[in-house]
């Protein structure tokens, strides 16, 4: 435990994601990789809330939710609760089937939008994220293999603030899933062990099976594959001081910042027909914990 609690300690240092003086906000689902986080950062003496998005998928949402209830309530922690079934009174299966989308596709919009969201409302300095060694090794890979430079220069353990968005962390990129996995056991976190069922096929799941029979086959290709790159992508992508990313306005609709009239979010509300503002009625409001 101590091992890992230090390469997590590394990863925030590297990249300095945060001080300990700041609050952060984690996104946590239920799983072992972000309940293990705000377990080593908590552990660690830093000042971090949980917001659990509950989506409405059936038989998932349910036990990933009281999961996530119950280990903040065993440890007193704060938990902000966003649901689209209180909010709605649709689930993410009928999003997806209005606009036609994938949802996976729908699901990383609208969780987006609600980290930047409660972030900005409750003034935390950052929002951090379980992805792990395995998880951002599988992203890498898909980059590469479909060459998309503009991600590939995007990609990486921290995404500094902008002006309304809160700066993305991952301090869990240096740590496998077996790892946070061990973790969880050894600390008693209960967590759901299931796979979300609305990814099942994604591509992502293909590129870490890759993976890892290349690191069965020579052990550490995955530390080597991910954080070379990490290494050599200042070089790769170097980037001006004047070089902020495409310009940002406020959306019509909600207000947020975005690069076009409206943001993703509302407009994906829109095809489904649904009222995106419906998020900040005071009723279902995320500062409920």
């Amino acid at each position: 435990m101590e091992h890992l609690q230090n390469q997590v300690v590394r990863a925030i240092k590297k990249f300095r994601m945060f001080p300990r003086s700041e609050k952060i906000l984690l996104a946590v689902s239920g799983g072992k990789d972000s309940l293990a986080l705000w377990d080593m950062l908590v552990d660690m003496g830093y000042s971090v809330d949980g917001l659990y998005i509950d989506l409405g998928i059936p038989e998932y949402s349910d036990v990933s939710g009281q999961k996530t209830q119950n280990f903040a309530e065993s440890r007193g922690l704060v938990l902000h609760e966003v649901s689209l079934g209180k909010t709605y009174g649709v689930d993410i299966g009928h999003i997806a089937r209005k606009t036609k989308r994938p949802s996976c596709s729908v699901c990383g919009v609208l969780k987006r939008y609600v980290m930047n969201m409660v972030a900005d409302r409750h003034g935390y300095f950052a929002v951090a994220t379980g992805h792990n060694l395995d998880d951002e090794a599988a992203v890498l890979m898909g980059n590469v293999l479909n060459w998309q430079t503009e991600y590939l220069q995007r990609q990486s353990p921290l995404l500094e603030a902008k002006p309304g968005m809160p700066r993305k962390v991952k301090p869990l990129y240096r740590l496998a899933e077996r790892e946070t996995a061990a973790y969880c056991v050894l600390r008693g976190i209960d967590y759901i062990m299931h796979e979300c069922p609305k990814s099942e096929g994604a591509t992502s799941f293909t590129h870490k099976e890759v993976l890892n029979r290349l690191e069965a086959e020579s052990p550490g290709s995955k530390d080597h594959f991910l954080l070379g790159f990490l290494r050599t992508a200042p070089q790769l992508f170097p980037q001006s001081s004047s070089d902020d990313g495409p310009e940002l306005q406020q959306c019509t609709r909600c207000g947020q910042l975005t690069t076009a009239e409206e943001c993703g979010f509302c407009r994906q509300m829109a095809r489904a027909g649904l009222d995106s503002l419906a998020l900040f009625d005071s009723s279902v409001s995320p500062e409920r914990n």
